[in-house]
């Protein structure tokens, strides 16, 4: 399946198949002339498909490197991006060479974070190999590092050239990296598609889901592309996209980046902000009940044992959806419609009760 992101100044496609991955010289050789290319991964998916991926485009002519950091959402930092551009550096890349960006959602933000930032901007393209970032992150062009303050706290907008998402991936993960990638799919489907949502309902577990993996993720890049052209830097309609973001990235800062997966924590603070919601009257009774019974058919986390409400706030206040002092919270009109919420800082500490 094959999709096209269209924007103002440029349009990329995605590729979702099972087994493209063994092509990518090929499809990097549609998009770029042959030059230096590095490919940016970790460590884990390195071993699992860097040196796939470095023969085929070295076969398709293309001057081929590697590096890898450790896995783990502690690797999206500005040391290891400082590491990454010396070794750019050393390489001789040009900003007439690219980046190849291979793995997850760290990876991915990562990785686009420094091709968009050395010599002022690479090019470069995504291959996503989790679910997290096949259905979310590797679209869109949102590249950030965390900082001790806040995740995702420093970063830009910078699309790729293209995104290959080969399905066979998700093969290599475990059971808990595959039910982070499901929280981003019921997120994608209670916000803006009800037809997925009632193709999840009718599913009984991680595994069926996965044997329908080409369609969800399809479906769940048709509600992000839409988003994107719409609202390509944030500034309104995309917001939706962070529905449980906001208490979510609150809860990773909190607990600690990789303790709570960036998938379960949206997961917690989709639950959390409709529970509040609900109670305030601000959304339709019975949609926590709903989103419940969905993450926990998924193997999600629901409830956290060890709450720290001040703590959580705390780590909210350094939230981007943060303006002065009000904040834009995402709330659901009914499952398959979300709407943006203007509150006062102060009384989010409300929703965290």
């Amino acid at each position: 399946m094959k999709l096209t992101v269209n924007l103002p100044n440029r349009a990329y496609d995605l590729w979702i198949e099972r087994g493209n991955l063994k092509d990518v010289g090929p499809w990097l050789s549609d998009l770029w002339e042959p030059q230096k290319v590095v490919i940016i991964s970790d460590k884990t998916v390195a071993s699992l498909y860097g040196n796939l991926v470095h023969e085929k485009l070295t076969e398709a002519g293309f001057e081929v490197s590697l590096l890898a950091v450790e896995p783990g959402e502690a690797s999206k930092s500005l040391a290891n991006a400082e590491w990454l551009y010396e070794e750019l550096a050393k390489k001789g890349m040009t900003r007439s060479d690219g980046v190849v960006v291979l793995g997850g959602g760290v990876v991915g933000d990562l990785g686009a974070f420094v091709a968009s930032t050395y010599m002022r901007g690479l090019h470069f393209v995504q291959i996503p190999t989790t679910l997290l970032a096949q259905v979310d992150s590797s679209i869109g062009g949102k590249t950030a590092v965390n900082t001790r303050q806040a995740k995702n706290l420093v970063g830009t907008f910078a699309q790729p050239d293209g995104v290959l998402i080969d399905v066979e991936t998700l093969n290599t993960l475990d059971d808990r990296r595959i039910s982070e990638g499901i929280a981003e799919i019921v997120k994608s489907a209670a916000i803006a598609d009800k037809k997925l949502w009632d193709k999840l309902a009718g599913l009984n577990n991680s595994r069926e889901l996965l044997a329908e993996a080409v369609a969800v993720i399809h479906a769940c890049c048709v509600v992000k592309k839409n988003v994107v052209e719409e609202d390509e830097l944030d500034h309104g309609i995309r917001l939706i996209l962070n529905f449980g973001h906001t208490i979510g990235h609150g809860i990773e800062n909190t607990y600690g980046y990789g303790v709570v997966t960036h998938g379960e924590a949206v997961s917690l603070g989709m639950i959390r902000i409709s529970q509040a919601a609900e109670q305030k009257g601000m959304m339709p009774k019975g949609t926590t009940e709903q989103l419940t019974d969905m993450l926990k058919k998924f193997d999600l986390p629901v409830t956290l044992a060890d709450w720290r409400p001040e703590a959580v706030f705390q780590a909210i206040t350094h939230d981007k959806k943060t303006r002065g002092s009000q904040i834009k919270l995402i709330l659901l009109e009914e499952i398959g419609e979300a709407k943006i919420v203007t509150l006062p800082l102060v009384e989010v500490e409300d929703f965290l009760e």
